[in-house]
């Protein structure tokens, strides 16, 4: 990992990696820099934490306009402050962090010299959106570059997470999958299939774990039980996903 320095990833992608590591950002924050060959300014998208590392986005040139995929702090702290600092608007879904206009699914943004398709993509929160370049697409933390993500239930909730998934599963093949976290992957399509087998595989180790425990388990004894190979750091953000799967379970009624 390399922070501080900005990494070209496609002809009009890079990324700086913010210095917050953790159980949760992995190596820490992608912030993506969206500029085509040949433009004057660039779009950001999720700023990220404040501090040294918008002092390194902001000296990497013009900005045009910011991009959130989401609320969570690690992707927004820094955002409306970025915005101010470079003199452009802060678009998310969430107005709690927006200084422009909201974000509607299917909308083409023109910015940076590039088109960029609004997917809007709830689940692992209410507020989660995905952008679609040409050659990539930009998935926050819907889609991780490393390991699954968590639906942060009650907010996030796993039936929108699914058909999330099912739509970036129906994209045409071939794009890469810029995340919020972890490495740059080959093919979006791919990523998507491969976390909706891994959430059918989590729900049928749920459904067994509940027959198994009896009467009504708690999320903490259902994390236990299908977890306990887990390391145990990670048992916390387990217990939002499988608060999740348990809602989503009993709506189904199975």
């Amino acid at each position: 990992m390399s922070y501080g320095v900005l990494r070209q990833v496609t002809d009009s992608a890079g990324v700086l990696l913010a210095e917050n590591p953790g159980v949760m950002t992995l190596d820490g924050t992608n912030t993506w820099v969206l500029r085509a060959p040949g433009a004057e300014s660039a779009v950001v998208v999720d700023p990220g934490p404040p501090g040294t590392h918008l002092d390194r986005l902001e000296a990497l040139g013009p900005v045009e306009l910011v991009l959130l995929t989401h609320g969570h702090p690690d992707h927004s702290e820094g955002a409306v402050e970025f915005g101010r600092r470079v003199d452009a608007p802060v678009r998310a879904v969430d107005p709690t962090f927006r200084t422009g206009t909201g974000l509607d699914h299917d909308e083409v943004i023109k910015a940076g010299g590039l088109d960029l398709t609004v997917l809007r993509t709830p689940g692992h929160t209410s507020d989660s959106v995905c952008f679609v370049l040409a050659d990539a697409v930009l998935t926050g933390d819907t889609v991780l570059g490393r390991g699954t993500t968590i639906v942060a239930h009650p907010d996030g909730r796993l039936g929108d997470y699914l058909a999330s998934l099912r739509l970036l599963a129906g994209l045409p093949p071939g794009r890469l999958v810029l995340p919020g976290h972890g490495p740059v992957l080959p093919d979006v399509v791919a990523a998507a299939a491969g976390y909706l087998a891994h959430r059918g595989q989590r729900l049928d180790q749920v459904r067994a774990a509940v027959a198994e425990l009896g009467g009504t388990p708690t999320p903490r004894q259902v994390v236990e039980l299908v977890y306990r190979d887990v390391d145990q750091s990670l048992w916390p953000a387990a217990e939002w996903s499988v608060r999740a799967q348990l809602e989503y379970l009993r709506e189904a009624g199975a």
